[in-house]
């Protein structure tokens, strides 16, 4: 399944290349949506697991996808203390997670656990060795709500900024953040230091609970390294034809 995925894409680089660029988050689905969707979009790349399939499905889910081919994103947000966090990246490397989220606010000693122990989880195994995602502040917050209900006295930019030093300092592989971050981060964290982008939307595309939103090709010029996509591709009736769209933006 994994030589068809290529062979898909194969006349058309462009289309592998911005192919692997997006991330289709399987929210919603159970384990059997989520590998029936899977087999509709030949040309697909990257899925993300996260919290809704991985308590249903069990960790077997991200076998199950690795086998049709694909690289799978694990989206859990570990946020517990330190030797906890480091157990639970061990385990998702294991399981052949290529990108692992934690919460950076988690703080520096879990963070630099967590990507030690996500190294030693995958040479045990002979997996590739994972990426681990600091999480900042989550898309879905506004900057009204932040600072009300957080009583953070500063503002979104700057508390991303402060928790995204913090994670490179622990020596974590990259961040998750919103778009409209991503500009001024780049400046800062040069690639291959990753950064990756929910919140992202065609312009024709309602924005759903996401606050702080982007187009595919903004994103991307900004800085983003991939972009993370759900319902606008999932919730369609032809997925095929819109992941393709999102391609077509980004060529």
């Amino acid at each position: 399944m994994k030589i068809s995925r290529i062979q898909s894409c194969h006349k058309s680089p462009n289309l592998l290349e911005a192919s692997d660029k997006i991330i289709v988050a399987l929210d919603g689905m159970d384990e059997r949506e989520a590998l029936n969707f899977v087999m509709k979009i030949p040309q697909l790349r990257w899925v993300k697991v996260g919290l809704e399939l991985f308590t249903i499905a069990g960790p077997t889910i991200i076998s199950k996808l690795r086998e049709k081919g694909l690289r799978v994103f694990l989206d859990l947000k570990f946020h517990d203390i330190p030797t906890t966090m480091a157990g639970a990246c061990r385990s998702a490397a294991r399981l052949g997670a290529e990108m692992i989220t934690v919460h950076a606010s988690a703080g520096s000693i879990a963070l630099l656990l967590a990507s030690e122990s996500a190294l030693e989880g995958a040479k045990s195994v002979g997996m590739n060795t994972p990426i681990i995602l600091a999480v900042t502040v989550l898309t879905s917050w506004d900057e009204y709500r932040f600072s009300k209900e957080l009583a953070i006295n500063e503002s979104i930019v700057n508390h991303v900024q402060h928790l995204a030093q913090l994670a490179s300092t622990a020596g974590v592989g990259g961040l998750v953040c919103s778009p409209l971050e991503v500009s001024s981060l780049r400046t800062t964290y040069a690639k291959p230091f990753a950064l990756i982008t929910p919140g992202i939307r065609l312009r024709s595309i309602i924005p759903n609970d996401q606050e702080r939103i982007m187009t595919p090709s903004q994103a991307l010029e900004a800085g983003a390294s991939q972009i993370v996509i759900g319902r606008p591709i999932t919730m369609i009736e032809q997925p095929e034809k819109i992941f393709l769209s999102y391609c077509e933006a980004l060529t």
